[in-house]
């Protein structure tokens, strides 16, 4: 008797204490639920976010995302891995979202270094003499219309203003997001980019191998960088004219000659303008889940950064 007394007494023992914590963790997962809904912080936790892709957490209760399309020559492409990118979005101003505009501007980046690319086939060639421009630029290997039909000089500067200029073209997109805080940093990943992989180039084609000099380089073109914005800027209100002039400034170096020598074709300064107000016009019918992919060559088509026809029929409809 006193034995089974005993082992009476230490089954009710046990589940008095299996009971006390299954209420802690009742409690404790109470209290993060609560957070989860109050925290700004915390939002990220919830679990309507992290699995349940296609809806999102209000008060506990999901309810389903409205994903409107939008208009444009874009519009009848549907993809579903870009809707599943919309729906789980990260909150903005998070960490969460700090990693995700990392890799996006990572990309994004890439489709604007793309346009201008270039080569120094002698930096492989021991003791080949790198050819220079009048300016005593090294002078690279470039394709594109950029190139061959603006007849822009494949040389770093040119590469870095072409780009600066996409990148410009992303920015006003980007102006577009949800909150001041996203545009911050998406805006300063993107800039991040292009030091990266500007003191690259500066380091393996051209040889600059201090980094004194190259951190030096680096500060101007974040000069040019803050320039360009006002300026691009400035012509897109105030009309062609003013965005004409601005890009006249940066790609040929206010220069009234070509890289050739010859007298400025400023029919191409107008082709550039119109390519911009184009992308731009076609930048605004992208989700930015969907930039990404709209920015690529697909299907033998090129993406939005690409070379258009129509700029060049609408320069030269208005002559």
């Amino acid at each position: 008797m006193e034995e089974r007394s005993r082992l009476r007494t230490y089954q009710l023992q046990t589940i008095q204490t299996a009971q006390h914590t299954n209420r802690s963790l009742v409690s404790s997962i109470t209290s993060q639920n609560y957070a989860s809904k109050h925290s700004p912080s915390s939002r990220r936790l919830s679990p309507c976010l992290m699995f349940s892709p296609l809806s999102t957490c209000h008060h506990g209760k999901p309810q389903p995302q409205t994903l409107a399309p939008f208009p444009g020559p874009h519009s009848n492409i549907r993809r579903s891995s870009s809707q599943l990118a919309r729906a789980i979005m990260p909150r903005p101003g998070t960490a969460a979202e700090t990693y995700v505009a990392y890799g996006m501007t990572q990309k994004l980046f890439e489709a604007c270094s793309s346009q201008a690319d270039y080569s120094i086939p002698q930096v492989s060639i021991k003791g080949a003499q790198v050819p220079k421009t009048e300016a005593g630029e090294d002078l690279g290997v470039g394709e594109g219309w950029w190139y061959e039909e603006l007849g822009l000089a494949p040389t770093f500067s040119t590469w870095s203003q072409i780009t600066f200029l996409h990148m410009y073209l992303l920015t006003v997109r980007l102006r577009a997001l949800p909150s001041y805080e996203s545009f911050q940093t998406y805006s300063r990943h993107l800039i991040d980019h292009f030091s990266h992989n500007a003191e690259h180039r500066m380091d393996v084609l051209h040889g600059f191998t201090s980094r004194t000099i190259r951190n030096k380089f680096l500060k101007d073109l974040f000069i040019q960088w803050r320039g360009l914005l006002a300026a691009y800027d400035e012509g897109l209100v105030k009309g062609d004219a003013v965005l004409g002039a601005a890009v006249w400034r940066n790609l040929w170096k206010a220069s009234h000659a070509g890289p050739d020598g010859k007298e400025l074709d400023w029919t191409r300064v107008a082709r550039v303008v119109a390519y911009m107000r184009r992308i731009i016009s076609e930048l605004s019918q992208v989700t930015e889940a969907d930039l990404i992919f709209q920015l690529r060559p697909r299907d033998g088509k090129p993406g939005i950064f690409g070379y258009s026809e129509v700029d060049k029929k609408l320069v030269d409809g208005k002559r």
